[in-house]
């Protein structure tokens, strides 16, 4: 047997199949169906739980044993595997096929594994267990459908969204299901049940916007141009000051100049990035950010987050958002810079 999640919790409600295969490459989705099995199957007596994950130094022959031998606690058990693809290998497949051709009642066996290919979806082992389990496909959320996910997904924890409000955090979210969930728990946890609507949502990432400006940064750091553009047009659709995201810019430019003027000098990199204002996390980011620029290219870049912070100001003449769209998309390709001398120092 085989269908899509969606219809996961109507199966439950009838029978509990000996085997299950949960297929996805949405990892919220997937762990979701998971823990739906499980706790079904704990209502049917099965309270032991053992699992594996399949490396490629695992021994089948260990899960074969494992099978094979009577608990001393429980003698239902739901043996869990997670497969890192779905392609267990020729020993692996073997294995499998033994497990669900026994039938034994007493065992449920529960596998998690990516999205299945064609080859993978005709494979000897998925097939077996389509004849004698259920394969469970998990297939992500569109972004048309991502709204009305979102929607539900908050009513169900008594937030009731508008259709604006969700459509909102879909754009916020940019399709991660695991981020659209935090995002959707820190609302109820700030605005508590009821309705909100496009205005209260916007109040509350407001709140958080610096949070949003450092993703921003951390994303040009790395040079994600997709997600460095989609973040910034956020930024813009959601009414943060532009004069935030100048500062968040421009200083990580006056960072990254100072640790190539530290490493001019002779001091070592490791050394420079054990400052303060560089968070361990981030360390790396600055690392790939230093190979990508240039001393030349940051003094010219910081002379024109300047001139932008100018315009910003409304000291110069331009449209801020405008100007941040150019300035971020010259960080993300500086190799199109006209270098500019720079008459002040960078530190």
């Amino acid at each position: 047997m085989k269908f899509s999640a969606r219809k996961l919790t109507d199966h439950l409600a009838h029978q509990l199949a000996p085997v299950y295969v949960v297929t996805g490459d949405e990892p919220l989705l997937v762990s979701e169906a998971l823990k739906e099995i499980r706790v079904r199957a704990r209502q049917d007596g099965f309270e032991q739980r053992e699992h594996y994950v399949i490396e490629r130094t695992f021994k089948w022959q260990e899960l074969e044993a494992s099978a094979n031998n009577l608990s001393l606690f429980s003698n239902r058990r739901v043996i869990e595997l997670r497969l890192p693809t779905p392609r267990p290998g020729d020993l692996g497949s073997r294995t499998l096929r033994a497990l669900v051709e026994r039938s034994d009642p007493d065992l449920i066996l529960l596998i998690a594994t990516t999205k299945l290919d064609a080859a993978a979806a005709k494979s000897v082992w998925i097939r077996c267990i389509e004849k004698h389990g259920v394969v469970v496909q998990v297939w992500p959320i569109d972004r048309p459908e991502l709204p009305r996910w979102i929607a539900q997904r908050a009513a169900t924890a008594g937030l009731n969204l508008t259709a604006s409000a969700a459509e909102l955090l879909a754009d916020r979210v940019e399709g991660n299901l695991l981020a659209a969930d935090q995002e959707i728990q820190k609302l109820v946890m700030s605005l508590g049940e009821g309705t909100a609507d496009e205005l209260a949502v916007l109040e509350e990432v407001a709140s958080n916007a610096r949070f949003d400006v450092f993703r921003l940064a951390d994303a040009i750091l790395s040079g994600d141009a997709g997600r460095a553009m989609r973040v910034l047009d956020g930024l813009r659709v959601e009414g943060i000051a532009p004069a935030l995201v100048s500062w968040a810019i421009s200083r990580d430019l006056c960072l990254l100049a100072r640790l190539k003027v530290a490493a001019l000098i002779g001091e070592s990199e490791a050394s420079s990035l054990n400052r303060p204002e560089f968070r361990r996390q981030r360390q790396p980011l600055v690392r790939n950010a230093l190979r990508r620029f240039e001393l030349d290219q940051l003094t010219s870049l910081l002379v024109q987050a300047s001139e932008v912070d100018n315009v910003v100001k409304g000291t110069l003449r331009g449209n801020p958002w405008d100007e941040l769209i150019r300035l971020v998309m010259v960080m993300l390709d500086p190799g199109s810079l006209k270098i500019q001398r720079s008459p002040w120092r960078v530190f």
